[in-house]
């Protein structure tokens, strides 16, 4: 494992490909559609290959108080993919995709018409202002941990465990 903990935007691309897993949400607008065509931009994403994403799922929002039933439902999904993108690059990058499907940061876990979570970045602990990984709360989500194992089985999270396991403590 490492960690990378000063590096930030302009660093060099990995001379090694690594595993990157993408967590993908809608609740606004034509959400199906949303998500194919943010999977088909990281296909095309540059020293990014091997993309492979999850079936959807429908869940209920999560705010900051909780499940919110009366929210617009999520179509949630996982994408595992090869890349030499520097971590903060492919943030960069997830970004500039949910920017062009008309995300707003404006409240945070509000209703959005694109979310792209970096999850996991290989089997690196990144911990800075501006990018977290693995992905501070993913071994609490079934609408993460469940598309994950549906693609990786073995998986784990660096620091928590197989995703296997973790699911199945939140199924209890």
């Amino acid at each position: 494992m490492s960690v990378r903990l000063a590096h930030g935007m302009g660093e060099a691309p990995r001379t090694t490909p690594v595993t990157a897993v993408v967590a993908l949400g809608a609740n606004l607008g034509h959400r199906a559609e949303t998500l194919a065509a943010a999977v088909d931009e990281l296909r095309r994403l540059t020293l990014t290959s091997d993309v492979r994403v999850s079936e959807p799922i429908e869940t209920v929002a999560v705010t900051l108080d909780g499940e919110d039933e009366d929210a617009p439902r999520y179509l949630n999904a996982v994408a595992l993919l090869t890349t030499r993108l520097a971590p903060a690059e492919l943030l960069a990058s997830l970004h500039r995709i949910e920017a062009r499907h008309g995300r707003v940061r404006r409240e945070r876990w509000g209703d959005r018409t694109l979310d792209l979570d970096l999850i996991a970045y290989g089997d690196d602990v990144i911990d800075r202002s501006d990018l977290v990984v693995p992905h501070p709360r993913a071994h609490e989500r079934e609408f993460v941990l469940g598309p994950w194992v549906e693609l990786d089985p073995d998986a784990e999270i660096p620091g928590r465990g197989r995703i296997a396991d973790l699911l199945e403590g939140l199924r209890r």
